[in-house]
């Protein structure tokens, strides 16, 4: 059984992304990382590069840059495409 995360996705025009995953890949300022359940409460910049959601929905989007706050299992990413 995968765990999974509350994962939500937006940019200024509109939602990309709602629902739920097992990991999301993020491409951070100082590098790709990765997001799975109980990862540590972090808010970080992101770069242009590529988001991923894990999971029954997979999801990738490209992105010019933005930022992520993960904190009790929930991701919430802010993106500029």
């Amino acid at each position: 059984m995968l765990t999974i995360m509350k994962v939500v996705i937006v940019s200024p025009e509109r939602t990309l992304y709602q629902g739920e995953a097992s990991g999301v890949k993020l491409p951070g300022a100082n590098g790709r990382f990765e997001v799975l359940q109980g990862h540590a409460p972090i808010i970080s910049t992101l770069t242009a590069g590529t988001v991923e959601c894990q999971g029954d929905n997979p999801c990738s989007f490209e992105v010019k840059g933005g930022f992520v706050e993960v904190a009790r299992n929930e991701v919430s990413v802010c993106v500029e495409l």
